[in-house]
C-alpha cells in the first residue's frame, strides 16, 4: 500500500511536461514563457492553412482563430516546419509566407517528420504530426476542425488516418468538430475504441457530431478529464468532439449528397491516400455553392473558442 502510495504522488507530480528535443524548436518568447509557467497554450495545425483553403482567406481565417483564443485568455500556438526547423508558434511574416505557400508546403505526419526536415521543405503539420510536436513542447490542448478516420471502403483498401494511431500513443488532448463526414464514422469509432481512446461528446446529447452538422453547448469538467489523463500517465490522447452550432451547421441532404458525388468522382478517378481528403473537402466546397467552406470556418472558431477556455480551465488545475 505504502508503494501504491508513492507511485501516485509522483506521477501526480510529474503531469504534463516537454520533451528535451523541443530545445532545438523555435518557439516564440511568449508562447515559452506560458509552457514555463504552465499557462494556457493551445495548438493549432498548419494543413488548415496549406490545404483547407485559398489565400488569402486561409490566413485571414488562422488569424480569426488565434484572437478567438486569445479572447478565452489562453495563447495559440500554430505548428508548422518551415527551413529545417519545428516552428511552436507563427509570426506574422511566416504565417503569410505559409499561406502563400499553399498546398505546395508538404502534408506532414508522423512518417514526414524526418524527412522534411532533413530537406528544410515547408511542411504543414496534420492532426498526428501536431500531437506528436504539441505533446514535445509541452502544449496539451490542440483544436482543429476535424479529425481523419477509417476511409470508406476501408475494408479494401486498409485506408486509415494514422491520426487514429497517433490518438492511441500520444497524450493530447484533442478539440474538434468530430470526424470529417466524407469517413466512415461508425468504423472510426471502433478503431478510436480499440486504440484507448475516450472520445466525449461536448453537447447538449451524447451524439457523435458530423463534421458539418450539428447542435452545441460546452462543459468545464472537460479539463478535469485532461488532468486525470496526465495523472494517470495513459500515454493516449483524448477526443473531445464539439457539434457545429446550429445556426452554422449546412443542410444535411445538401451535404450528404455533395459527399457522396464527390466520393463517386474520386473513385472514378482513381485518387486515393493523402490525396483523397483535400480532393473531397474542395469538390464538397464547390458542390455546396461555398456551404460547407462556410460551414468548416464556423466550426474551427467554434472549436477554438471551447479549445482556450478548456486550456485555461486546465492551467488553472495544473497551477493549485
Amino acid at each position: 500500500m505504502v508503494l501504491a502510495s508513492r507511485r501516485v504522488l509522483t506521477i501526480a507530480k510529474r503531469g504534463f511536461h516537454a520533451y528535451p528535443i523541443a530545445k532545438s524548436f523555435i518557439i516564440t518568447p511568449e508562447i515559452k514563457a506560458a509552457i514555463e509557467r504552465k499557462g494556457p497554450v493551445v495548438a493549432l495545425e498548419s494543413t488548415i492553412i496549406s490545404h483547407g483553403m485559398p489565400y488569402p482567406q486561409n490566413v485571414e481565417t488562422a488569424k480569426v482563430v488565434e484572437n478567438i483564443i486569445r479572447e478565452q485568455g489562453a495563447i495559440p500556438a500554430t505548428i508548422a516546419l518551415l527551413d529545417g526547423r519545428v516552428h511552436i508558434g507563427l509570426t506574422d511574416k511566416t504565417l503569410e509566407n505559409l499561406g502563400k505557400i499553399g498546398p505546395k508546403a508538404q502534408k506532414t505526419s508522423r512518417r514526414d517528420l524526418a524527412a522534411v526536415l532533413s530537406q528544410k521543405k515547408a511542411g504543414a503539420t496534420t492532426v498526428a504530426s501536431t500531437m506528436i510536436l504539441a505533446r514535445a513542447a509541452g502544449i496539451p490542448i490542440f483544436v482543429t476542425g476535424g479529425i481523419g478516420g477509417v476511409h470508406r471502403g476501408a475494408e479494401e483498401s486498409f485506408d486509415i488516418s494514422a491520426d487514429l494511431t497517433e490518438l492511441g500513443r500520444t497524450p493530447v488532448a484533442v478539440i474538434c468538430a468530430g470526424v470529417k463526414s466524407i469517413l466512415d464514422i461508425p468504423k472510426t469509432l471502433e478503431v478510436l475504441e480499440t486504440q484507448g481512446v475516450t472520445v466525449i461528446t461536448i453537447g447538449k446529447t451524447n451524439r457523435f457530431p458530423a463534421f458539418y452538422t450539428p447542435d452545441s453547448g460546452y462543459n468545464a469538467n472537460a479539463a478535469k478529464l485532461i488532468f486525470a489523463n496526465h495523472k494517470l500517465e495513459m500515454n493516449s490522447g483524448m477526443v473531445f468532439a464539439v457539434p457545429i452550432p446550429n445556426e452554422s451547421a449546412a443542410d444535411v441532404k445538401s451535404i450528404q449528397y455533395a459527399v457522396d458525388r464527390a466520393i463517386a468522382e474520386a473513385r472514378a478517378s482513381n485518387i486515393y491516400g493523402k490525396e483523397e481528403t483535400p480532393f473531397l473537402l474542395k469538390r464538397i466546397a464547390e458542390l455546396t455553392q461555398g456551404e460547407s467552406l462556410a460551414a468548416n470556418i464556423a466550426l474551427v472558431k467554434n472549436n477554438a473558442k471551447i479549445g482556450g477556455q478548456m486550456a485555461v480551465h486546465l492551467s488553472q488545475l495544473k497551477n493549485q
